[in-house]
């Protein structure tokens, strides 16, 4: 048989034509198993590489960060008080925990520290007024009035903490607020140059803390939970409740859309910012108008009077000056 009768048999083709097939289907097999490989090393290194920045977040928060230093650990005597008179229970609900996360407090050892104040700040109170009262303010009075008046300081101070929380979470959203506008526009320029949510957010983190220091531990947190939790839903809506402002609630909820229906994010971003910086022309206008009725007051107490004054003081003088000699 010659060679082109070879080639155009049909055994021949059928053979050629197997053979293909085959090398085709190993080929094909052997390409998934190396993607796959490829696949596995790659989610490898970012998984490592999340962990890596997660952890470095975390270290310059506690090491760097000097209003993020938070209480690490209590004493076991604060803990055994708490736990043996049950002080959980009686000074601390279900909100103590997210009030305490407002104002920048984090962790069971807050909560436990909190509580031990709440009990110990009252009796502590107590005791140095009764003492101050019998000993030096009110020394020939009744007893029974120095004890009342130092009941009375002890119910007072008992509320002490919780002031002092409510100002450090005022104070400290008060900065968020100054900052968030800016923190969105930054936000918008990182998504719109191609950076991802969590690369923006840990970009922004690190911008923003010159302005305000307690936003970019916000970022930051938010960031590491991108990293770690399963679902960004979770990191967005608890950097809301962290934070506890309205208009950071609202960004987090357009976030938390965008990644549930697959919406443009910097869509939604540009959306907010706009509103961002209308709220805060807004809120600037309000301060200018209501500048006029604040500054009544003072100019009737402090301005007139000088103004009157001088106008009627050379007046006064020319008068007394003529009237004078004779």
């Amino acid at each position: 048989m010659d060679f082109v009768g070879l080639v155009t048999s049909s055994d021949f083709i059928v053979s050629v034509l197997a053979a293909v097939s085959v090398a085709a289907i190993v080929f094909t097999f052997g390409a998934q198993f190396s993607d796959n490989k490829d696949m596995k090393s790659r989610i490898k290194k970012v998984a490592v590489e999340r962990e890596r920045l997660r952890v470095e977040e975390i270290s310059r928060l506690r090491g760097e960060d000097k209003h993020a230093r938070r209480i690490a650990d209590n004493s076991n005597t604060v803990k055994n008080i708490v736990e043996r008179f049950s002080l959980k229970k009686a000074f601390a609900d279900d909100k103590t925990a997210l009030n305490l996360a407002r104002a920048g407090y984090r962790g069971p050892a807050a909560i436990t520290t909190f509580v031990f104040l709440r009990f110990v700040v009252p009796i502590g109170m107590t005791v140095f007024s009764l003492l101050y009262f019998v000993f030096i303010f009110n020394k020939e009075g009744p007893l029974f009035m120095s004890i009342t008046y130092a009941i009375g300081v002890g119910i007072v101070s008992s509320y002490l903490p919780v002031i002092l929380l409510k100002n450090k979470t005022t104070k400290r959203q008060q900065s968020i607020r100054s900052a968030w506008s800016d923190c969105l526009d930054l936000l918008l320029l990182c998504v719109e140059s191609g950076m991802s949510i969590e690369h923006a957010f840990a970009k922004v983190a690190k911008e923003i803390s010159t302005q305000s220091e307690e936003l970019g531990e916000e970022l930051t947190l938010t960031t590491a939970e991108l990293s770690f939790l399963d679902k960004r839903s979770r990191a967005f809506d608890n950097m809301a409740q962290r934070t506890g402002l309205d208009e950071v609630k609202s960004v987090m909820t357009a976030l938390i859309q965008s990644d549930k229906y697959g919406t443009s994010v910097g869509s939604s971003l540009r959306v907010m910012a706009e509103e961002g910086r209308e709220m805060r022309m807004m809120a600037a206008e309000q301060k200018a108008a209501a500048l006029p009725p604040k500054l009544t007051v003072p100019l009737i107490l402090f301005f007139l009077p000088v103004l009157f004054i001088m106008i009627m003081t050379p007046a006064l003088l020319t008068a007394f000056a003529v009237n004078g000699p004779n």
